[in-house]
């Protein structure tokens, strides 16, 4: 039985759904006995657990409609928070290549979690809604919720956790979610918003190319 087939068969795939939303919520309720609560935004201050979130939200709902199929707002839905977990994919390992205090600070490491938060998990909802769901059907839609989510994120860490919040401390300010956003002035942080927003774009359109392409890559009956 062809690949896509064996996991598109229903039993197979409530059971991956069931495997991929459990696993997020577990890591997402983890993450309140982890977190600092005396700062403001607790761990919503930080883009991967937008991303968790949006990853357990969209897991429970394609988990519940699995024998009905998602309505076009909702492939919109699932296919900008798989865009958002594939940019903190991106930007978490640039970073953390250059230096693991940019994205970490001076804090501990705790590897099952890296690995889950910023590859794993995002990578089964990567997959799900590429191969399994095919969810970049309706790039318009796709895109404006991209760019709401970016936006808000900005908005939210300039807005609320920057000027609440004294840690991290750069040379330039202090309290805003990362390390390195400290180091910067306004207009160099706007340059990189900028960049990230145009980046996620890009990203959209990669996916969404190659779910058109995809067909033609490794033919329909493997679909």
């Amino acid at each position: 039985m062809p690949y896509m087939s064996i996991l598109r068969n229903m039993s197979v795939l409530l059971f991956f759904r069931y495997f991929v939303f459990f696993l997020a919520l577990g890591y997402w309720l983890y993450q309140f006995t982890i977190t600092n609560y005396n700062t403001v935004g607790w761990q919503f201050r930080h883009l991967t657990f937008w991303g968790l979130t949006g990853a357990v939200y969209v897991a429970w709902l394609m988990l519940s409609l699995s024998r009905k199929g998602l309505p076009p707002a909702h492939n919109s839905l699932v296919s900008s928070v798989a865009v958002l977990n594939a940019m903190v994919v991106f930007l978490y390992w640039k970073l953390y290549f250059i230096d693991p205090s940019l994205v970490n600070g001076n804090g501990p490491i705790v590897w099952h979690q890296e690995y889950y938060l910023h590859l794993c998990g995002p990578l089964l909802m990567i997959i799900d809604a590429l191969f399994l769901n095919r969810s970049f059907k309706h790039s318009l839609r796709g895109v404006l919720m991209t760019i709401m989510i970016c936006i808000a994120y900005i908005m939210w860490s300039e807005a609320i956790v920057g000027p609440f919040n004294i840690e991290p401390v750069g040379s330039v300010t202090s309290g805003l979610p990362y390390p390195f956003l400290n180091d910067m002035i306004f207009t160099e942080r706007a340059l990189f918003y900028a960049t990230t927003i145009a980046t996620a774009l890009m990203m959209y359109a990669g996916f969404w190319l190659f779910s058109k392409l995809l067909p033609r890559l490794i033919g329909q009956k493997f679909l």
